[in-house]
């Protein structure tokens, strides 16, 4: 499936859905306070993902991370190509080279068919949409 560093992309992105915006910009002390997770090690994650434009950010004074409307309104599945790859959506289940429709591994046409879910469900919702279905119990969550 998806590796942590991705699962903290996507706490991270949905932490700055819900607490920042273009006036109220989040630090990245803060929000690996809020995350619990290693300051140095969010910094890298947050820094793909502003160079993947995925999130936005500003330097100095003031300075931080945050999300644009541009940025809400981008599919999840962007989080996923930023940090690992959409390489799970193409490849077989079992990691095998040359397994393919017309070469099939065991579990071939079961996992594509989950695969192709999957991309289907990160490709439909943007950050928006999950930052309006949060909760408070669900930031409860995330953090």
């Amino acid at each position: 499936m998806i590796s942590n560093k991705c699962k903290y992309a996507f706490r991270a992105v949905l932490f700055l859905s819900v607490e920042s915006n273009d006036t109220n910009k989040i630090g990245i002390v803060k929000l690996a306070e809020g995350l619990k997770i290693p300051t140095p090690y969010l910094g890298k994650i947050l820094q793909e993902l502003v160079a993947k434009n995925v999130i936005s950010s500003v330097k100095g004074p003031g300075g931080g991370f945050f999300l644009t409307d541009k940025d809400l309104q981008a599919p999840l599945i962007n989080i996923i190509g930023a940090i690992d790859g959409l390489g799970y959506f193409e490849n077989c289940g079992l990691g095998l080279e040359d397994c393919s429709d017309s070469h099939p591994c065991p579990i071939h046409n079961d996992f594509k068919i989950a695969r192709n879910h999957l991309k289907t469900v990160f490709s439909n919702k943007n950050i928006q949409k999950l930052a309006e279905e949060i909760t408070t119990d669900d930031l409860a969550l995330v953090r």
